[in-house]
């Protein structure tokens, strides 16, 4: 259902519950539509200045609390970060209002007709990125390879910058709350055209999707995470399964075959649906229908498809320039999603070999005194750290630690008894970490990140790794991950050689 659809048989405004990034997107992509606007945040004005300033003249506030009534809203668009059990979600849907999250509201924008008057020249497709682990990457790395074979991409979702935003950059020529324009379509600068839409999306947007079909999707792998907001495993998974929940035949899903949760989707969801799509595989064990890894070489295998009919050797898995286990893994997904969408193998190829990653991705930030230090704050959950450890044959000192998610820290067990010659905790989760994992090895709680850094120093030897990946969220001491990163790298460059 289009947008003002809803908005005639509800009401003549749209709510949108959140001001933050995808906040400020949502209302001015919705502003510049023709839609009146109101924001609502349960925080006060003043904790929001950034946010505000970039709003459009024409949005509506109310801060510090959420409206006592839903009368006149005709829609509710929901921020990632925030729980569909608020008060303005229980309200909308009591009384019949459309709730959807930011990402719906972007992927309806670009489906629709409005957007095709005012400059996006066509219905570009959508590739869709979700997991536990190594969305990112995977994310830029598709990117990468379809710019590469001559595609004109938009990137955007959960990677940092909203899809909402971006809409607006691309079809009005300018960023969110620029001045100049009071928010209308006649701000429209350029005509826009684009092939494909490649999205990172979380298990928060995908609870709020509605009519989302992307082309293609791949799901890189499922791991404990965000239990302070699931109940149980089984819920996140069944979020991260909605990424393929409106696919047909003619649309195409990649999957880890190495993934015993990701198995557990395929045959409670994706086996007994009527209708579904064209399933493909990324496998460092075995030979599957997509890509794989047979010794140290990836193979491309798409027999019975109406997409590609080849089999054969792509590179050599140590040419890829991305290093570590997870990255071998992003690579092969990021080939599979790439080649299905039309991109030539050499192309594929060639930005494996070039690909740098991205920052507080097992970064190597620094060398000092035969001692390799490591920034991987972007693993905020036990999954990513596990992938992170095998990527190493050196002996490890480990920084971990911050904000809990109710996370299991036992799987690093084997792997902290095995590699981690010293565990170096930090933040609210040091105490439960040390009584899960403290008997293992060396393990000292440290007062800070700088203090931290200085401890690892002290500890690691030439020849080891000092490495940072918290499997905690940053938010009990730092703005977020990559502010914890950067504190990390800040730390590391400010050491100094013993006298």
């Amino acid at each position: 259902m289009h947008l003002r659809e809803m908005l005639r048989m509800k009401g003549e405004k749209v709510l949108v519950v959140g001001l933050a990034r995808s906040g400020v997107g949502s209302a001015n992509l919705l502003s510049n539509l023709g839609y009146r606007v109101c924001v609502t945040d349960k925080k006060q004005a003043s904790g929001l200045d950034p946010y505000i300033r970039q709003l459009n003249p024409s949005v509506e506030l109310s801060l510090g609390g959420y409206p006592e009534s839903l009368n006149g809203f005709g829609l509710v668009v929901v921020s990632p970060g925030v729980p569909l059990s608020c008060e303005p979600v229980i309200k909308a849907r009591e009384g019949g209002v459309k709730v959807i999250g930011e990402f719906e509201l972007a992927y309806k924008a670009i489906m629709s007709s409005e957007l095709r008057s005012l400059g996006l020249v066509k219905k570009p497709e959508f590739l869709a990125v979700t997991g536990t682990n190594g969305k990112s990457t995977t994310t830029t790395l598709l990117d990468w390879m379809l710019r590469k074979s001559g595609f004109k991409t938009l990137l955007g979702g959960n990677i940092g910058n909203a899809l909402t935003e971006e809409i607006v950059k691309a079809v009005w020529g300018r960023g969110t709350g620029d001045s100049g324009s009071e928010g209308t379509s006649s701000a429209v600068s350029h005509r826009a055209h684009y092939d494909y839409i490649v999205a990172e999306v979380s298990s928060f947007q995908l609870e709020t999707i509605d009519e989302f079909r992307p082309f293609g999707a791949v799901i890189l792998n499922i791991t404990p995470d965000h239990l302070d907001r699931y109940r149980s495993i089984a819920e996140y998974r069944d979020a991260k399964a909605a990424v393929s929940l409106n696919q047909r035949e003619d649309d195409f899903l990649v999957l880890n075959a190495d993934d015993p949760e990701i198995n557990k989707v395929r045959s409670e969801k994706l086996e007994i649906r009527s209708k579904k799509p064209d399933m493909f595989y990324f496998s460092r064990q075995k030979k599957v229908r997509g890509v794989y890894l047979k010794n140290g070489v990836i193979y491309c295998n798409f027999p019975d498809s109406s997409l590609l009919t080849s089999h054969f050797p792509l590179m050599n898995a140590d040419e890829i320039k991305i290093k570590g286990v997870h990255n071998l893994e992003n690579a092969m997904a990021a080939s599979a999603m790439a080649l299905l969408a039309g991109c030539r193998p050499e192309n594929v190829k060639e930005s494996l070999k070039e690909f740098p990653g991205l920052e507080h991705r097992l970064e190597f930030v620094r060398e000092f005194e035969g001692v390799r230090y490591i920034n991987d704050s972007k693993g905020t959950n036990v999954g990513a750290v596990l992938k992170s450890l095998e990527s190493f044959k050196e002996p490890v000192v480990l920084i971990a630690g911050g904000r809990d998610k109710a996370g299991d820290f036992s799987p690093l067990v084997p792997l902290v008894r095995d590699k981690v010659k010293t565990l170096v905790l930090i933040g609210e989760a040091a105490v439960k970490i040390m009584k899960a994992l403290g008997g293992l090895t060396d393990t000292i709680i440290a007062s800070d990140i700088k203090d931290a850094v200085n401890v690892a120093k002290k500890k690691a030897a030439e020849g080891d790794v000092v490495l940072l990946s918290p499997a905690c969220a940053s938010f009990d001491m730092f703005k977020d991950f990559e502010d914890r990163g950067r504190q990390f790298k800040q730390a590391v460059m400010g050491l100094e050689k013993a006298c």
